[in-house]
């Protein structure tokens, strides 16, 4: 499988499609040769598609491969990442990438051409291989081109029909189809086979297009391996008429008699005895270039001018949902033009729709569809704006996998979690955010902030708009005290500690609703003559470790509690950061271990043994062992 003398041609728009058949045929062989040198990789899944890549970057894929942050440059998404042999062999074809790079370094350690394509390569806006994203991340990026950027790129998207089953794809589809995206084609390549064999609808080409139809967007059936009417159906997608779904019938393993159509090849390298057949068979190799369409100019667009953002201030005493001043927040660094702002249908709760009362063309709907907002989110981040998406924090876990993959992307965005814990009160279990701390927590490089009143969530909703990563803010539904002037600063990593004296006898941790509960513990336990200090963490990630470090040694004891399951909550990041820092105080974790139905916010609390009283009795157990 040794680089042959092969004469060089280079494949522009005007080729034939006789060339443009030798372009598929290198893309299979050098998809082959690559997954086979790593002794990894999905072979078949690129040779089913090759086809339907050849044409598209030959004819209609307008990118400048040497400048690819061109705004101009069409926008090429694998939502099959698994198909990276594919990718990469389109990357050397254009010139991007190198025959070494390629077949040397392909799902190695430490190299850029990762097992499924990730955005460490400059051509790849997001990471896929996650089935049913890479779609809804297209939808994402096709608002921004046509809505915020209001340049005439396309996104192309290559989808498997495995993933069809996600209901995520779906989604994407309905958006697509009702903003009227005519600048978003995707391409399903219907191989029929999966990764443990058949897929739910096969070759049924017809059930594919309908589906398609029924959320507004054009379907255009082809078959996968004639390359004129492949090239028909991506011509008439382009035409800036409507959202497109073309359904190619293909065959997994086209091209490799041994492998085609044949079961139990789903995610294996083919051996070398065989990849050298198929390579023979394939018509050996090639070293075809392209330099497909140029993109068009960019539309011009004017420097930013410097804005100020002056946020809102609460009145220290008033009654204000931090949810509230979220919104107020929001609404104010809108200033910033790159901010755009996103709802799941709860604006008028989260207070998001404050966003979109005063910047309306910048806020986005997308109704009950948490994985679409956040795919958005990630498109829009992907092309320089910076999103803040919103729902009730118990529906943000529905979306759990596309944050996830938003980290690996490498994306900035702000995600705010309203309505959270137990202290929502009468709507009982189904809403309550319990498990969001967990799961943002556990998040890549993500940072978790809680503010406790209108003041801080003000001024963290602000300093979301600066941090690199994905960044989350907990809010709460009910009203409660401003606890902080207007010039109150609140650094990501650190606390406030509101009581401390000489003479505590230990520490109450709180953040949200349960920071007010502990102050009032703390004014029940000061009538005892039992001084405690009290600290409001409303960095939960990261934490304030010098501070609980210090209140550990200087009160011997801590009681965290916390309106979230016990589990990746606020007590185990302070147990963690205290075991880091080899510290052993006696430890009280309250929390929600309960399962909660409906009542009222404070009987709810107390049920959960997370109210003043449960907190005072506590403090005063430990306060006389």
């Amino acid at each position: 499988m040794s680089v042959e003398n092969t004469p060089t041609v280079s494949l522009g728009p005007d080729s034939g499609l006789d060339q443009v058949f030798q372009l598929a045929q290198q893309l299979r062989v050098d998809s082959v040769r690559a997954s086979t040198a790593a002794g990894s990789g999905h072979p078949t899944s690129s040779l089913s598609a090759a086809d339907l890549m050849a044409v598209l970057m030959t004819r209609r894929l307008r990118y400048d491969w040497q400048n690819p942050k061109n705004p101009g440059n069409d926008h090429l998404i694998f939502s099959k990442g698994h198909a990276s042999p594919l990718l990469y062999a389109m990357f050397l074809a254009a010139g991007a990438i190198d025959e070494e790079e390629l077949m040397t370094t392909y799902r190695r350690n430490g190299a850029r051409l990762q097992g499924h394509p990730t955005p460490v390569l400059p051509w790849v806006d997001a990471a896929t291989g996650s089935l049913g994203q890479g779609i809804a991340y297209g939808v994402g990026i096709a608002l921004a081109g046509r809505d915020l950027e209001h340049q005439p790129y396309r996104v192309w998207v290559l989808c498997g029909d495995s993933e069809m089953a996600e209901g995520s794809v779906w989604e994407a589809l309905d958006k697509a189809g009702r903003h009227r995206l005519a600048n978003f084609t995707a391409i399903i390549d219907v191989n029929r086979l999966g990764q443990s064999g058949p897929t739910e609808l096969g070759w049924d080409t017809g059930a594919y297009a309908r589906r398609a139809e029924a959320f507004g967007c054009r379907a255009i059936v082809v078959d996968g391996h004639d390359l004129t009417a492949v090239d028909e159906a991506l011509a008439a997608a382009s035409d800036g008429q409507a959202p497109t779904v073309v359904v190619a019938k293909t065959v997994k393993g086209q091209g490799v008699f041994e492998v085609a159509d044949a079961e139990g090849w789903h995610g294996k390298p083919l051996p070398e005895d065989l990849a050298a057949r198929a390579v023979t068979e394939l018509g050996g190799l090639r070293h075809l270039t392209v330099r497909g369409p140029q993109p068009p100019a960019p539309a011009p667009r004017a420097p930013a001018a410097p804005v100020e953002v002056t946020l809102p201030h609460f009145e220290v005493g008033a009654a204000v949902a931090t949810r509230v001043a979220f919104g107020k927040a929001l609404a104010a660094i809108g200033a910033r033009p790159d901010i755009v702002a996103l709802d799941a249908e709860v604006g008028n709760s989260t207070h998001a729709e404050d966003f979109g009362k005063a910047h309306p063309e910048r806020y986005f709907q997308t109704y009950i569809a948490e994985q679409q907002m956040i795919a958005t989110a990630v498109g829009m981040a992907a092309r320089g704006y910076r999103p803040y998406a919103t729902t009730f924090a118990a529906f943000l876990t529905r979306a759990h996998d596309f944050i996830r993959m938003a980290a690996v992307s490498q994306i900035s965005m702000s995600l705010c979690g309203t309505h959270c814990g137990v202290e929502i009160g009468a709507d009982g279990p189904s809403q309550m955010g319990l498990e969001d701390l967990a799961m943002m927590r556990a998040i890549h490089g993500s940072t978790v902030l809680y503010p406790s009143d209108a003041t801080s969530a003000a001024a963290l909703t602000a300093a979301m708009a600066y941090m690199d990563g994905i960044s989350y803010l907990r809010t709460t539904r009910g009203a409660y005290p401003v606890l902080y002037a207007p010039d109150e600063t609140f650094p990501v990593g650190g606390s406030k500690t509101l009581r401390t004296g000489d003479s505590d006898r230990l520490t109450l941790i709180g953040a949200g609703v349960t920071l007010h509960e502990c102050l009032a513990a703390a004014e029940q336990l000061a009538a005892d003559n039992i001084p405690v200090r009290v600290i409001d963490l409303y960095s939960v990630k990261p934490l304030d470790l010098d501070t609980l470090a210090r209140a550990a040694q200087e009160t011997g004891a801590l009681v965290v509690v916390e309106d979230h399951h016990p589990e990746g909550g606020i007590g185990e990041a302070v147990l963690s950061a205290l075991a880091a820092q080899r510290l052993t105080p006696a430890v009280v974790h309250l929390a929600v271990r309960n399962l909660p139905a409906s009542g009222t916010p404070a009987e709810l609390l107390d049920t959960a043994g997370i109210s003043r009283t449960h907190i005072a009795r506590i403090a005063r157990d430990l306060a006389i062992r």
